[in-house]
Order: structure tokens, then C-alpha cells, then sequence
């Protein structure tokens, strides 16, 4: 190894003792076993069903108190305990109304709390543990939770730390802290397969959890993909965010929980549609509680930012031809008399034919009025603080795909011709398949937010993150078209049709999945592709596991828009030291119920693999790694023997 490298490590470890101690410190852990990690898919929104699955770890905790306390306790005191390891300051307000001796609910409540941390800290080392704790309560907490209290002279210290707690009123910080620690070690490592944005309410909630969470990735989906371009000033992804928030009466997200202002849309869309019922554009959901004025605005500007979102769509495929979507521009073949629009060579009539601000010499551009709602929201998007700073976790945070203890994690597809062979697609200029496909379109999208503004290379960025949201050939989309104009437009259902890349129907074949793991620098026999996207139609018989367990598709349906056609409420694939478990989540009603009433989500579990032996720390990609640091930390030992490189035994 390079001397000068060595050095630079000597400054870690000054001596021989303080690298060989770290030698058997990484060797120790080595052999313990692997984290727990989850993996969750098409979230849409959902926070309050999200964030209960993470506070429950997909059942996970209900089952480290079934095998921990068993017949010992009630069923009713083992979902009180579950309930107050997922909601602590909620359930603690519900419990203080209740007529109980505190003193004694309290100390009850912390031994068994205790119970349940040793376990689910018992097979990470004292230091990962330690990392894991509140500064507060670290060292109380370290010795609760590393003692036995049934070793003889250990009871009574233990029992008085106990009381102590309860004594001076610290019983309801310690119960956050010590469910809070749960929350972290029963969950080692998350990953999100994409579409936290869209149809629900709370995507900049579930954001915020994601942003503060101890360890994660996230794939991008390509709802996703669109609301980082919007944040980046792209006009096709702006129009397409706020279209798709009409489409599902969700505007609260864009106006109140990030701030933007629309009423400048607002105000266009009830002045130029006045007249105009606009019944193509009444949302798809309305909550009860609505009154009819607020749908009919709401209606009205889906209308008003579609029309614009077609005409900038145009305009972005016109300055990029390598797109090769011609064929989506629909504006310029539409006839006003006639009442009709050609598609694919035939005329179709019109659902709607009233387009006030198109003007059939300019089809493409925006009118006056048009341009300056469109700048005065572009403004908004581009200077909104929060929006940025969501953008740039998921930047940080997220990627086209990830790589990650031998599986491949993305979330639409790999573009596939239908004889088998990787799609070559042209990325400014150059042609790409495959692996370099993905790394391609990554490199431009960033370029769209973290280039100098204006300059070609942030607007082409710009641009192709608008592709990627609905392209023939993005990994994101993973379809021949997306069809929005027709279903606009046209009663025709056949026009409706979005083709699935091939990619869909190959990889039901363990051949084609072995073929793409190889393309990604994967060749272990228990690799696997987790994708989501797709929802797994449950209720019709369909499975998420294909290819022989090659290929695991997880997007069970989080968004209620999708659980009439999946059957279920999501999926969380659980990869642990044991195996892969696939749970299956029923319905969530919500946050309030689950804390008054102790409502859990059901879920149901099946192995998808067991491993004979359990799985550790060694052959993962942590494992890996510490591997290159023992063998760099034995090379400096060597080297303090040889003399190359003098030990300082003064410093620790």
C-alpha cells in the first residue's frame, strides 16, 4: 500500500495498539448478523399508512413481543404495548385519561419496554447501540438494556433505577426515548422504490420523515422525477405536477404545505373558463366535505393548466428530436369546426372544443395572460425553500437505481426489444443501453437541477426530467406512450392503451433477470431485481414474485387509488439476517384509531427465501468494506513492525 496512505491512517492510528485493537473490533463484527432492511414502494402520499408501518416495522414489533412475552401476557396488554412503542406521546395522552395508578402503569410498562430493546438490540455491537441513543438517556439506557436483571445483586439495582425514573417525573421522556431507539434498531436500513409523490395527501410529510430517518435510499420514480423537475423551473413538469393535484383534488400539498401560490391560475382559469363547465376536468376524488364552488374552481384550473401543459409539452419535443415524440403532439391536429382530432392518421371527435387561448397559427404558444400565470408559478417553484430542500435529499438520498447487498433496486424497468436484447436509446447525441442507460439519464437529470441557470446544459437536464416522467424509452415509465391527451379528448378506449415495454413479459423468465442482474455487475444466485411501479393485481390472482424469485415486484397498492385493483394496501419486503419475507399490509384507517382504539394494520407474511445458516455482517456490502479497512489497518501494523512508519504511544 502507497506509504503516504498508510500515514494518513497512522493519524487515525497512532500505534500498533490502537490499530490491532480496531482489527478485532471490525473482525467481531464481521460475524454478527446482518441489519434488517425494509423496502417499500409507490407510497403516493399515504403518509399516516407509511408512517405506521414504519413505527410498527411491517409487524415486526408485534412479533418481537409475541416471541418475547408470549402466554405470559394478555393479548390486550401485548397491543397496548405495541401500540405504545409505535405512537409514545400519543398513547401516553390517551393512558394519563384513564383511571389507573400511573406510578404503577408506568413502571409496568418500562420493564417490559426494556424487554423488547434488548431484543431488538441483540445482534448489533455496544457501539452501534450506544449511536442509537439519546444523549440524555445513553447511559441509563445502556445499562438497562445491557444488564440482566435476574443475575443475583443485579435486581435491585435495576429495580431502583426503575423508580427512580417514575420519582422525578422523567417516566414519559424516558418512554419516547426508549421507543424512539425500537423505532431506529428494528429497522436498520430503508429503501423506497419510488413515487412518494402524488394522489395523496402528505407527500411533503412523508419527505420530512425520510429526511430525518437514520438510514436510507430511495430509487426514483417517475412521479418523483416530475417534481424534481418542476423544483428545478422545467414548465412541463410545473404544469404537470399541478395537473395531476387537480386530477386528485390535492392541492393542499403544492398551496399550503409548500407554500406556492396558484391563485394567479385561479383567477385565470375562473375568468377564461367562466362559461365553460369543463366536465372532462372534475376531479376524480372529492372528499365529502367540499363545496361545490371550491370543486368548480378546481375543475376549471385542471383545465386551464392541461391546455397550457400540451402546448409547452409540444414545445419541449420540437427543441429535442432525439426524443422521438412527434406523434404526442396533438394541439396543431385538432379541428375547432369539425370538432375532431387526428390521431395516428384518423380523425376522432372531440370530448371538449372549447380552447379559448389556442391560436391555430401559434398552436404551441402560450398566450399572453397564459405566460404571465405560467412565470408568476415558475417563480414560486423555483425560490420555494422547502421544495428545495426535499429536491436536494432526493438528489442525495436518491438515484436511477442502486445497488445494494447483491440485489438491484429501481422502479420501472430496464428497456428491453422484444427479441431479448437491451433497447439502445440516443441520450444527447450518443447511444446507451443497459446499466449505461440508467447512468446516462442520471448524469443529464442532474445536470437539470445543480447547472448554472440558463445555461444549455440545465434546460436539456430540464427537459429530460420531463421525459423521463412519460418517455417511450425512460427506465422510470417503462411504456410505448403515455396517453393523457386522448383520455382528455377522446371517448375511444382503445386510444387509451399504454403498451408495457417488453421488459414486463421477458422477466418473467429467470434467464432475462440473471441477464440483467450480469448487466449490473451481479452474479450471485440469490441476487434479485425488487422493482415497484406496476400495481400487483392481488384480488385478480397475480403474484409479486417472478422468475423463480428473480424478480420481486412490491407495489401492492399504498395509494387508495390502487387498492380497488390490487386488493391490498401495500407490500413491505423485510430482507433480515433469516431470509426475505414479503408482508402484505390490509386497509390502514388511521393514525387516530390506531392510538385510541390500538388499531394495527394486519399484515400477512410469506418466506420468499430462507437462509440456511443466517446471513452476516461478513457478506454484505458493509461486510465488504470493512474488510479493505482490516486488510489496510494489518498493512500498517506490518509497517509499525518493519519501522517503515513510527508508532506515537503516547496518543490513544
Amino acid at each position: 500500500m502507497d506509504k503516504k496512505y498508510l500515514e494518513l491512517l497512522a493519524n487515525q492510528y497512532p500505534n500498533i495498539n490502537s490499530a490491532c485493537t480496531e482489527i478485532i473490533n471490525l473482525k467481531a463484527i464481521l460475524s454478527l448478523p446482518k441489519g434488517t432492511e425494509h423496502f417499500l414502494s409507490d407510497i403516493h402520499g399515504e403518509y399516516e399508512a407509511f408512517n405506521h408501518v414504519l413505527r410498527n416495522a411491517s409487524g415486526v414489533i408485534k412479533n418481537y413481543i409475541e416471541e418475547i412475552f408470549g402466554s405470559t401476557l394478555m393479548e390486550g396488554d401485548k397491543k397496548n404495548l405495541a401500540t405504545l412503542i409505535y405512537y409514545p406521546e400519543l398513547r401516553l395522552d390517551v393512558v394519563k385519561n384513564m383511571d389507573i395508578n400511573m406510578d404503577d402503569w408506568y413502571k409496568i410498562n418500562l420493564f417490559r419496554l426494556i424487554q423488547v430493546c434488548k431484543r431488538v438490540a441483540s445482534k448489533y455491537t455496544r457501539s452501534k447501540v450506544r449511536k442509537a441513543l439519546p444523549k440524555e438517556f445513553a447511559y441509563i439506557l445502556e445499562e438497562l438494556i445491557h444488564e440482566d436483571s435476574a443475575r443475583r445483586y443485579k435486581y435491585d439495582y435495576y429495580n431502583e433505577i426503575i423508580n427512580t425514573i417514575v420519582k422525578l417525573n422523567r417516566a414519559d421522556n424516558f418512554i419516547v426515548a426508549i421507543c424512539n431507539v425500537i423505532h431506529v434498531l428494528a429497522i436498520d436500513h430503508l429503501h423506497v422504490i419510488g413515487d412518494i409523490y402524488d394522489r395523496g395527501e402528505a407527500a411533503e410529510k412523508i419527505m420530512d420523515v425520510l429526511m430525518n430517518y437514520h438510514s436510507v435510499d430511495v430509487q426514483w420514480g417517475n412521479h418523483d422525477i416530475s417534481w424534481l423537475g418542476a423544483a428545478s423551473g422545467s414548465e412541463a413538469c410545473i404544469c404537470n405536477v399541478i395537473r395531476v393535484s387537480c386530477k386528485y383534488f390535492n392541492l393542499n400539498t403544492i398551496e399550503e404545505s409548500y407554500g406556492i401560490n396558484l391563485i394567479p391560475l385561479a383567477t385565470f382559469a375562473m375568468e377564461t373558463y367562466k362559461n365553460d363547465k369543463c366536465l372532462r376536468f372534475r376531479p376524480s376524488r372529492i372528499d365529502e366535505n367540499v363545496n361545490g364552488r371550491e370543486i368548480d374552481m378546481v375543475t376549471k384550473m385542471h383545465k386551464a393548466i392541461t391546455v397550457m401543459q400540451f402546448k409547452i409539452e409540444a414545445q419541449t419535443i420540437l427543441r429535442n428530436p432525439e426524443f422521438e415524440l412527434d406523434d404526442r403532439i396533438f394541439i396543431d391536429k385538432m379541428d375547432l369546426n369539425k370538432k375532431t382530432v387526428l390521431i395516428e392518421g384518423k380523425e376522432y371527435p372531440l370530448t371538449d372544443d372549447n380552447f379559448p387561448t389556442i391560436d391555430p397559427k401559434k398552436p404551441f404558444e402560450l398566450s399572453p395572460e397564459e405566460n404571465e400565470v405560467m412565470e408568476k408559478i415558475r417563480q414560486s417553484f423555483i425560490k420555494n425553500p422547502k421544495l428545495h430542500q426535499h429536491a436536494r435529499f432526493l438528489f442525495n438520498k436518491g438515484s436511477m437505481y442502486t445497488v445494494y447487498n447483491d440485489n438491484l433496486l429501481l422502479h420501472g424497468c430496464v428497456p428491453f426489444n422484444s427479441d431479448a436484447t437491451f433497447k439502445e436509446v440516443k441520450v444527447n447525441g450518443k447511444m446507451y443501453k443497459g446499466k449505461e442507460l440508467f447512468d446516462a439519464l442520471e448524469a443529464i437529470a442532474r445536470n437539470g437541477f445543480y447547472a448554472k441557470c440558463n445555461t444549455p446544459e440545465r434546460i436539456l437536464g430540464q427537459d429530460y426530467m420531463w421525459y423521463l416522467w412519460c418517455g417511450p424509452n425512460s427506465p422510470l415509465y417503462g411504456k410505448e406512450k403515455m396517453t393523457t391527451f386522448e383520455r382528455y379528448f377522446t371517448n375511444e378506449k382503445k386510444l387509451a392503451v399504454e403498451e408495457k415495454n417488453p421488459y414486463y413479459a421477458l422477466t418473467n423468465s429467470e434467464e432475462i433477470c440473471t441477464k440483467i442482474l450480469n448487466e449490473f455487475g451481479l452474479s450471485k444466485s440469490n441476487s434479485h431485481i425488487v422493482n415497484g411501479h406496476v400495481p400487483v393485481k392481488v384480488s385478480k390472482g397475480e403474484s409479486p414474485i417472478k422468475a423463480g424469485g428473480k424478480l420481486l415486484i412490491i407495489d401492492g397498492g399504498f395509494a387508495k387509488a390502487y387498492q380497488s385493483v390490487t386488493g391490498i394496501a401495500g407490500y413491505t419486503l423485510i430482507y433480515n439476517s433469516r431470509g426475505l419475507v414479503l408482508a402484505s399490509h390490509e386497509p390502514f384507517s388511521s393514525t387516530e384509531e390506531a392510538v385510541k382504539q390500538e388499531k394495527d394494520i394486519i399484515s400477512s407474511t410469506q418466506f420468499l427465501e430462507h437462509n440456511f445458516g443466517r446471513k452476516m455482517v461478513e457478506s454484505t456490502d458493509i461486510g465488504r468494506a470493512l474488510k479493505t479497512k482490516i486488510q489496510e489497518l494489518e498493512e500498517l501494523v506490518e509497517a509499525y513492525g518493519r519501522g517503515e512508519i513510527k508508532e506515537n504511544k503516547k496518543r490513544l
